[in-house]
């Protein structure tokens, strides 16, 4: 038997797609049999293995997978759930494969797993082969003047934009090579990623979690709604955003396909808003490839002194979107709902909790990554230290977030508050978004009562922001 007869394993991770998927692309190209192979292993991941929304997208992701290798190449997706080394040692043997490729992840704890994975098997005189599916650039070819990492986006992206972008991988044809004789492999079903109760009802009416529906959705995006990106990515109330993301963190789209796309219509200017916005995930993953501690500890040293307080039940009040500050809870109820919030209210509720509340921004990063289907760790991060304000170019420790005048400038006719808090319908603009300013009669008329069928807020927010100052204040002359 030839070298180009035995097989190659292509192993899928967070690259869930047939397009521009690098990895795939060589395999096919290479002649050898293809071994498409996905593993569920929560060990290597630890404390950020998928959350239950991402175990939600993660099936049906899979299931789309399964369908379109099947549908395309004739080819049956391996799945196996364990730890992925003792996994593909055993593939090796049952398939005598001599390749692995993989498109590679920047997560600190799957780094560190691939580099001794890579070590092990080229020990075992196979062929390894990594390759970049996720990003515009790699993390490590960016570098300020000085050789240093970047800490402030504006620079970043300067950077960025005076390299060429790749363009995506074309797909290889239709003919791909078969492993003779059959490999074990479990159904998507054993992997457990559904929920055994339905709290993921609304999840079904809100996405499309395909590869074909991250182009549906990009599709329609730069039809109807980037031209007026940039004046209306703020409203919540208004279907303003490309919505993405979800597909961006499980790999069903590329960002290489995503500017490839706007170039073609002619709306790929680096300095636009939405690519911006793109250049912002892309400064995520440089910062937490640079400084792998982010995921859990401040960029800014200095706030390792600050003095949260925590406190359980402003915490639960908060998870749940019972806070008192309607466009806090509408955006709590929507992420709980449907696994996603809109970007502008993500900044509220996250400065909700860290400056309000003063609760520690890692038990909000955590909750995050537990309800929303578009988890992506690197992103995570920079969001959450950016609202505490301890981290690359964060918002700084005065800039507080009124939720009352967030709601009154961003949702101002109620709908989109009224949509996710039902209980305030009937309480006018005036009032919707402090009702607990409103006078009596008028909360009666809406058929309110505070404590009641509404909560009343859990902090005054002017007492709530002079602590805030107070405690930023304190840490900022400490040190």
């Amino acid at each position: 038997m030839s070298n180009l007869a035995l097989p190659v394993i292509v192993w899928f991770r967070k690259d869930l797609r047939l397009a521009d998927n690098p990895a795939l692309y060589a395999a096919i190209r290479s002649k050898r049999p293809v071994i498409p192979l996905f593993i569920l292993d929560d060990q290597a991941e630890g404390k950020w293995k998928p959350g239950a929304a991402s175990r939600w997208w993660l099936h049906h992701a899979l299931v789309d997978l399964e369908k379109s290798l099947k549908q395309n190449y004739g080819v049956d997706l391996i799945i196996r759930k364990g730890d992925s080394s003792k996994i593909l040692g055993n593939l090796i043997e049952e398939s005598k494969a001599e390749a692995i490729y993989w498109n590679r992840r920047y997560e600190p704890a799957i780094i560190q797993r691939d580099k001794k994975l890579k070590t092990a098997l080229r020990a075992r005189q196979l062929e390894v082969l990594s390759f970049n599916a996720s990003l515009l650039l790699e993390p490590w070819t960016i570098a300020n003047k000085a050789g240093n990492p970047f800490k402030v986006f504006t620079p970043f992206w300067r950077h960025c934009i005076s390299h060429t972008f790749a363009k995506p991988v074309p797909k290889a044809g239709k003919q791909l090579a078969k492993l003779n004789g059959d490999l074990k492999t479990l159904k998507i079903d054993e992997l457990i990623l559904l929920p055994s109760l339905p709290w993921d009802s609304a999840f079904y009416d809100n996405w499309d979690p395909t590869e074909k529906g991250a182009h549906a959705r990009l599709k329609s995006f730069v039809a109807q709604s980037i031209v007026g990106y940039d004046m209306n990515r703020d409203r919540p109330d208004i279907d303003g955003t490309s919505k993405l993301s979800p597909y961006l963190a499980w790999g069903q789209i590329s960002p290489r396909q995503i500017h490839s796309t706007l170039k073609a219509a002619g709306l790929s200017d680096p300095n636009d808003r939405y690519m911006t916005e793109i250049g912002w995930r892309e400064f995520s993953y440089h910062l937490m490839y640079h400084f792998p501690d982010t995921v859990e500890s401040p960029l800014n040293k200095k706030f390792e002194a600050f003095q949260w307080k925590v406190d359980q039940t402003a915490l639960k009040a908060w998870q749940t979107g019972n806070t008192g500050y309607p466009i806090v809870d509408a955006g709590m109820r929507q992420l709980w709902a449907t696994g996603w919030m809109h970007n502008r209210v993500r900044m509220i509720v996250a400065s909700f909790l860290v400056k309000h509340l003063l609760h520690p921004w890692q038990h909000g990063s955590e909750w995050f990554w537990d309800t929303l289907v578009d988890a992506d760790l690197a992103s995570n991060t920079l969001g959450w230290q950016w609202s505490a304000g301890c981290g690359a170019d964060a918002a700084p420790y005065f800039r507080i977030f009124n939720p009352i005048l967030q709601g009154v400038k961003f949702d101002p006719d109620g709908s989109y508050t009224k949509h996710w808090v039902p209980e305030l319908k009937d309480l006018s603009a005036k009032h919707l978004f402090a009702p607990d300013s409103a006078p009596e009669t008028t909360l009666e008329s809406a058929n309110i009562r505070l404590g009641k069928t509404y909560p009343e807020s859990i902090v005054s927010h002017f007492a709530a922001r002079n602590r805030a100052m107070e405690a930023y204040q304190r840490l900022k002359s400490s040190v």
